[in-house]
């Protein structure tokens, strides 16, 4: 059942990215040209995803328990780390050069597009590579005796 909402939510979301255009890259790249002919689109698809957002979380901490699943997923971190701190920065480096991130490019592939392949392969590689590094580090501190 889980499989199923995952599935039906990343098809709404991928509706809703293709219905406000963001699955296009120009558009996006206009909203980020401040100093040219920007296109302030993207604030009010930001806006209105932030309030459903807000709207999901304030319903899901009333709940008892989830609607699917056995229990909530709450995030316990809130600190930053080096780690969050350069994806950050990758993930808006990548997002100001090519005009999209990961939702809107896996949206795209349906295109056929070879640029959107080239990003998509790009885009797991750098997953992969992440998560190798990871591990790594998880190893070598796991192995470390004090």
């Amino acid at each position: 059942m889980q499989t199923i909402a995952a599935g039906l939510s990343g098809i709404v979301f991928g509706a809703g990215l293709a219905l406000s255009g963001m699955t296009n890259p120009a558009k996006v790249l206009a909203f980020l040209d401040v100093f040219g002919r920007w296109d302030p689109t993207l604030a009010f698809v930001m806006g209105g995803a932030l309030t459903v957002t807000a709207a999901g979380y304030a319903l899901a901490r009333r709940s008892p328990r989830p609607w699917i699943g056995e229990r909530f997923a709450w995030p316990t971190r809130s600190d930053l780390d080096r780690d969050l701190i350069l994806g950050a920065g990758l993930f808006g480096v990548g997002w100001g050069l090519v005009g999209l991130c990961p939702g809107p490019a896996l949206a795209n592939l349906w295109r056929g597009s070879s640029e959107i392949f080239l990003f998509v392969a790009a885009m797991v590689a750098g997953m992969l590579v992440q998560r190798l590094a990871a591990s790594r580090r998880a190893t070598s501190t796991s192995g470390s005796v004090a």
